[in-house]
């Protein structure tokens, strides 16, 4: 990477620091109102001290989320060391657990609050709705017994009157003990066949009144308007429907019809034959154990059908629990994964320019960890140091000019260095720079001592003639020898 690109980084860096702090703040304020939405909602008043509690919290957490990313903004990119890196993602791993405890799951209930309120009321309504279902089935379970019942009584009563018109079973016509029995029999059947049907029209009455409880509870899940108010009459609603399935529990006649059945064998009295010993007696004797055997039968048919019918599961009434939205969110947080991803990422969002900073510091530090320090020289800086150069020369042709060794040269006797350098602080060593591909310093580093040129021949001389002027004020004439 190039020193120009670590400068364009830089620049980058600087220019996006405005922009960082204000995206920041944005997001921090964001993140304040939405926690204010999700405390209105956990507050059971309105009165101002219940509002201002919940604007006092809102500003605390939109001050708390703002401190927290601009301290790791500032310091994570900067650190290099291992465990000051591990130091600094501790403590923001306990920021992010803060943070969703204290905003995120506010803001959350406030943005899905409302949805999450209607997702329980309508789970509310389907409970409901099954077990009115299921208490109207057990209900109208016992109307399945009805027909056997009145087929028994019908052939009951036919064969009571055929006994009383024909004397079909006893040979003998009239109405006399196995007709007074028949017909007390057909008449027993036909009172629990009325029965049965009494309880249909009970049990028709209950069922519409509970379809229609629903319909104002599914009205109420669906409707406009602040759901807080919408679930207090939902509440309403659901006390009058378990009251409806109660008594759609309590209406089915199976038990009623288990006792009567169960006593009407048990309970059966067996008549004396009208004709004592002669043969119509023996006759009727006959009939009656047939008639005895016929009604235990259907008594026991009519038992295991009431046995089945009460053997089905028992309704319990379903019991609703009003909750606010903050518990709804809770409650119902796996059917809400988009809103609880949108109340994170609004705290969590600097987190990703905390990643970005620590990436463009890295690459900053290693380009400039590679790069030479020639190759960091700009023109600028190379200007300036030619200029310093060239004042440098200057006053050190002044100094040759007044017979005066440079300052900071020589050894105190007049002598001085074999070689000037000039060199202007903080810069490297005049060598280090000499241009490749040449072996010669550049002109102005490097400048011959006084002695050396004193020593040197005047042009055209052979080296042994005097100089052609006075020597140099303070400084003795050189000797031939």
């Amino acid at each position: 990477m190039s020193e120009r690109v670590v400068k364009d980084l830089r620049a980058g860096l600087g220019g996006l620091e405005t922009t960082t702090m204000a995206a920041l703040s944005i997001l921090a304020v964001g993140s304040g109102y939405w926690t204010y939405m999700g405390v209105r909602g956990l507050l059971d008043s309105d009165g101002p001290l219940a509002l201002g509690g919940a604007l006092i919290y809102s500003i605390a957490v939109s001050m708390a989320i703002f401190c927290f990313w601009s301290y790791l903004l500032k310091f994570f990119p900067l650190v290099r060391s291992a465990a000051a890196r591990l130091g600094l993602t501790i403590a923001l791993m306990i920021g992010a657990a803060a943070i969703i405890a204290m905003s995120s799951w506010l803001n959350a209930a406030a943005l899905a609050g409302s949805a999450a309120m209607e997702r329980h009321l309508a789970t509310a309504v389907e409970q409901y709705q099954q077990r009115l279902e299921r208490a109207h089935e057990n209900a109208l379970a016992a109307q399945s017994l009805l027909p056997d019942i009145q087929i028994a009584s019908r052939r009951f009563a036919q064969m009571s009157q055929d006994e009383a018109q024909t004397g079909s079973l006893t040979g003998t016509a009239g109405r006399g003990t196995v007709a007074a029995l028949l017909s007390q029999t057909a008449a027993q059947l036909g009172e629990l066949e009325d029965q049965i049907v009494a309880s249909r029209e009970v049990v028709d009455t209950l069922y519409t009144d509970g379809t229609q409880r629903l319909t104002e509870m599914r009205r109420l899940v669906s409707a406009s308007g602040d759901v807080e108010q919408r679930s207090v009459a939902f509440a309403e609603e659901a006390v009058a429907l378990v009251g409806v399935i109660s008594s759609l529990r309590e209406t089915s006649v199976a038990p009623a019809v288990r006792r009567t059945a169960d006593d009407f064998a048990r309970s059966f009295v067996r008549p004396a034959a009208a004709g004592g010993a002669t043969d119509l007696g023996d006759r009727q004797e006959a009939v009656i154990d047939s008639v005895t055997e016929a009604v235990a039968q259907t008594s026991a048919v009519l038992v295991a059908a009431a046995d089945e019918i009460l053997a089905r599961e028992h309704i319990d009434p379903f019991r609703f629990d009003p909750i606010n939205t903050a518990q709804a969110v809770l409650l119902y947080g796996d059917e809400f994964i988009p809103s609880w991803a949108g109340a994170i990422a609004i705290d969590m969002m600097p987190a990703v320019l905390v990643l970005i900073l620590m990436v463009v510091h890295a690459s900053i530090r290693r380009a400039e960890e590679r790069t030479d320090v020639l190759e960091s020289l700009t023109l600028a800086e190379l200007t300036a140091a030619s200029a310093a150069l060239q004042r440098l020369d200057r006053g050190d042709g002044l100094a040759r000019a007044g017979g005066l060794a440079a300052p900071g040269r020589g050894d105190g006797n007049g002598r001085g260095d074999d070689m000037v350098h000039a060199v202007e602080p903080g810069r490297p060593h005049p060598s280090a720079a000499t241009p490749a591909g040449n072996g010669q310093p550049p002109v102005g580093w490097l400048r011959p001592t006084r002695q050396a040129e004193a020593e040197a021949p005047p042009a055209g001389g052979d080296g042994n003639d005097p100089p052609a002027g006075p020597a140099p004020a303070g400084r003795p004439p050189l000797s031939s020898g």
